[in-house]
């Protein structure tokens, strides 16, 4: 019988639910129909999660000093103690899909999870291991690690560093990097952009997020550079789009608008750099692309950590106003790309493209071990 594997997820920040579904294919790829993603707070709570969710994005977006502050009460183990008893409704559906699907293990990409897991853990309700798929990086959150799991896996070596010196059990924390879809792993080397020192034209990917800030600014500035090729994506900003077509009609270099798409991972793959906000998915799949960024806002508490490591490793720059993003990328293309270089060769060693199926074959292992040590002490007592 296939071993079902239960991958929980929850909607606060894009970063959960695209890891989410990059170990549900990594896992389906190993074995298919194997793993199932669900989303407890939704499915147990849809309307008062509705209402959390959008009270969430308007504080990272609208007052992110606010959110800040609530970031850091949520590191405080007894605020954290007090949440848990708050989620009652939650702990009763995640119980019920535990007994409906009986899954072999549990993998969660929203720290929340282990809270709930626990109290079933110590009352003897769950005897199948736990692992937390962490999807921030270095300024993460306590509450990733202080309820206890079976092992985390962790987007980089900066992160486990910053779980060790917490006092975490480093032989439980396994440095897989951060789960993304197979398209990045299986398009290396085949998907490629201009040569910068052979003359290549420089390729501006823009991604535009809700909240974000100098949109249209920044927009424009990019526009108006005539020897690039600029890609805006504006998600479903409708006026936006309509406004940044008609500004990119007559530009002598190819300009593409477009709003919502799925190509993401095609575009960080063939174009020189990305401008976005430090979001969780954003910068791991730009990472993953090889594809350095130019951060142009960073949400105070999980994206600090995201930002920080493009700047520790060198391989991005952080510009929060317009013309800073134009100066950076400017220094990067100028004497052929010379500075683009540098930051591509610096995401060579963090990018992880195949994480997904690292973390899935690393979990069914586990399971196999379990189930081998099981069974030879099930043949021991009858022997």
């Amino acid at each position: 019988m296939k071993a079902r594997i239960l991958i929980l997820t929850a909607g606060y920040g894009e970063g959960h639910n695209a890891a989410a579904r990059a170990l549900e294919a990594a896992f389906n790829e190993e074995s298919p129909g194997s793993a199932l993603v669900v989303d407890i707070f939704a499915l147990s709570c849809p309307r008062l999660n509705a209402l959390v969710r959008r009270a969430y994005l308007a504080a990272i977006n609208g007052t992110p000093k606010l959110w800040k502050l609530v970031y850091a009460l949520m590191d405080r183990p007894g605020l954290q103690a007090r949440g848990s008893r708050l989620l009652r409704t939650p702990s009763r559906t995640l119980q019920a899909v535990i007994d409906l699907e009986r899954p072999a293990a549990i993998c969660s990409t929203f720290p929340a999870y282990a809270a709930l897991l626990q109290p079933l853990v110590r009352q003897g309700r769950l005897g199948i291991p736990h692992f937390n798929i962490v999807t921030d990086s270095i300024s993460i959150n306590s509450i990733w690690w202080r309820p206890g799991c079976d092992g985390w896996f962790v987007p980089n070596e900066d992160t486990a560093q910053v779980m060790r010196a917490a006092g975490v059990d480093g032989s439980r924390i396994h440095v897989s990097g951060f789960p993304v879809t197979a398209f990045f792993r299986r398009n290396q080397g085949i998907l490629t952009r201009p040569a910068l020192d052979a003359g290549g034209t420089p390729r501006v990917l823009y991604i535009v997020n809700s909240g974000t800030r100098n949109a249209e600014a920044t927009a424009r500035r990019l526009l108006a550079q005539e020897g690039w090729d600029i890609t805006c994506t504006v998600g479903r900003d409708d006026s936006l789009r309509r406004l940044l077509t008609e500004l990119a009609q007559g530009r002598p270099r190819p300009a593409s608008i477009l709003g919502w798409t799925d190509q993401i991972p095609r575009l960080l793959m063939t174009h020189h750099v990305v401008v976005s906000k430090a979001g969780g998915a954003t910068t791991q799949e730009a990472i993953a692309a090889r594809c350095p960024m130019v951060v142009n806002q960073v949400v105070p508490g999980q994206e600090e950590g995201n930002c920080e490591l493009l700047l520790r490793h060198r391989a991005g720059a952080l510009a929060t106003t317009p013309d800073a993003v134009i100066e950076a990328l400017e220094g990067a293309f100028a004497h052929g790309g010379n500075g683009w270089r540098q930051w591509h060769a610096a995401l060579g060693p963090i990018a992880r493209p195949d994480a997904a199926r690292c973390a899935a074959a690393q979990v069914l292992a586990h399971i196999g071990a379990s189930h081998a040590d099981t069974s030879a002490g099930l043949f021991e007592a009858l022997r």
